[in-house]
């Protein structure tokens, strides 16, 4: 749609109110509301507005005042797109009645409570109108700054991370981010509350949480979560989890705490004998390619009695939340690192697992820890195998690795391009079939083209390519192409490449699989 000009159009003010004190409305605010030719809010299914409570102040009588009701405020609904649905179209008549305003000339002032883009409705008519007319957006205090006042708790202090959290969350990632975070704000209670305190509990994080209801209004309530009542929890509350509540331990970067300890085996050190084991013990755990099925028993059982989950934050994810785990995420590039961490920690007498994902000891962690290892050697090192991601691209094909077979990782981080090149042709040369890791990402896009070219030099273009990518999860996609026909664009790091043998062969059906040693029928 084009844009009314300027002269001709009314324009659309989104006001906060804040969180509910009519005294903590902005000047701004006020001066819009009194001087609107439209005041807009929205309402409950059946209940008054409480924006319009709010502002009723500024509101000047004759004003022409439109509400918003919405047609349904939880998930049920009979509307044939469900939830989603109904409130898609429910915003997009809301943003036609205020349109009409807007179209004739007329200021609308939207009111918002807390603050118009955090978590309001206020946006999606935002979103509908500001491009064909001039809009305003006016900050409001957010309910949760009415609610870290009314606790009086510091919320964050200096680098503390805050992280806002809707209580609708499934509760696994609830407690998941609950423990990777110094301060929180948890938003959306109301039905939601007994997994958001479980959540909470889960992550360590019950003792010192704060509940608070309708902040800054007449009839504000704040206790501890530990005292509410599941039952009587309105929409109009929230939890300040205050960063000072946070674990101690949990990040890379507060390694210095530990830094300072002697790694020399001090009397007694290692001996934890409260926890039935003679010597000090390091986990190294595979958690499999993505898929929870996929995990072992083994590193279930393994992840379920430790202390400290150490890794890389994405793996550290996949590590369900539960009371007393800390868990401690760091980047890509700090294996070492985040081994000694490991270390430092076990040899203090806590039970600690570092994670990679598929199998540990392809191209994941295993190694880094065994690599600083023997600075450690009161500290026992297990590690438990899990499904390597070439195992999962290759069951998704068929049996593309049932004849000899080898894996190489494109990535040049560790080793030398000229190496990688050596051994890529040494492997086409010797007719094996050759699973690819990491065969390109945002920054190295030329590797994959390289080792196209090269294996083009030796193999022909025929040769059978299984493309495998996010295999295991929602989103996974397999292809069976040609190495001729690959396109290297099209590869992220997301992918794991299987090149074919002279002895693999596609199945009438797609199904790719190669020889035990016999070269099989065309």
């Amino acid at each position: 749609m084009t844009a009314l000009p300027a002269a001709a159009a009314g324009r659309l003010f989104c006001v906060g109110l804040g969180p509910g004190d009519p005294e903590l409305i902005t000047l701004k605010a006020a001066r819009l509301i009194a001087a609107a030719d439209v005041v807009a809010f929205h309402a409950g299914v059946r209940k008054s507005s409480h924006a319009r409570r709010i502002a009723d102040a500024h509101v000047r009588p004759g004003v022409i005042e439109e509400e918003l009701r919405y047609p349904v405020t939880t998930g049920t609904t009979d509307h044939p797109g469900g939830y989603a649905g109904a409130m898609a179209d429910f915003y997009e008549a809301a943003a036609q009645r205020l349109r009409a305003h807007l179209a004739a000339g007329r200021d609308v002032v939207l009111l918002a409570e807390g603050d118009p883009l955090f978590y309001g409705s206020a946006m999606y008519m935002h979103d509908r109108l500001a491009p064909d007319f001039q809009a305003e957006v006016v900050p409001g205090v957010p309910a949760f700054a009415a609610a870290t006042a009314a606790a009086q708790v510091p919320l964050v202090r200096q680098t503390d991370v805050l992280t806002v959290l809707p209580g609708t969350l499934p509760e696994a990632e609830l407690a998941r981010r609950l423990a990777d975070t110094d301060g929180a704000v948890i938003m959306k209670l109301g039905r939601t509350f007994p997994a958001v305190r479980r959540a909470l509990e889960a992550a360590g994080r019950l003792d010192g949480a704060v509940y608070v209801e309708r902040a800054s209004m007449t009839d504000e309530r704040r206790l501890p979560v530990t005292d509410v009542d599941p039952a009587d929890v309105p929409y109009f509350s929230l939890i300040v989890v205050p960063g000072d509540t946070a674990p101690g331990l949990g990040k890379l970067d507060h390694r210095d705490r530990l830094d300072h300890r002697d790694r020399s085996p001090a009397p007694g050190v290692g001996k934890l004998d409260h926890r039935d084991r003679d010597a000090a013990e390091l986990l190294v755990v595979g958690l499999g390619p993505g898929p929870d099925a996929w995990m072992t028993p083994e590193a279930s059982s393994a992840l379920a009695e430790v202390d400290h989950v150490v890794g890389y934050a994405p793996y550290v994810a996949r590590v369900p939340q539960r009371a007393g785990l800390t868990r401690h995420a760091s980047g890509n590039t700090v294996e070492v690192d985040r081994a000694r961490l490991a270390f430092d920690l076990a040899r203090s007498g806590e039970r600690v697992a570092v994670v990679s994902g598929g199998d540990a000891g392809v191209f994941g962690m295993a190694a880094a820890v065994f690599e600083i290892a023997d600075e450690y050697d009161d500290v026992e090192v297990r590690v438990l195998p899990g499904v390597s991601a070439v195992q999962a691209v290759a069951a998704r094909a068929g049996a593309p690795i049932g004849g000899d077979f080898a894996v190489l990782n494109l990535s040049d981080r560790l080793k030398s391009w000229t190496t990688i090149e050596h051994r890529l042709r040494s492997l086409a040369e010797a007719d094996l079939v050759i699973a690819l890791y990491n065969p390109a990402s945002r920054s190295r896009r030329e590797q994959v083209v390289a080792a196209q070219k090269l294996l083009l030099e030796v193999l022909p273009a025929d040769r059978p390519v299984v493309v495998g990518r996010d295999i295991g999860r929602a989103e996974e996609s397999l292809l069976v192409t040609t190495l001729g026909d690959l396109d290297a664009a099209t590869i992220d790091m997301k992918c794991l490449l299987i090149v074919g043998s002279s002895g693999t062969s596609v199945s009438s059906t797609g199904r790719v699989w190669t020889s035990r040693g016999r070269t099989p029928r065309r």
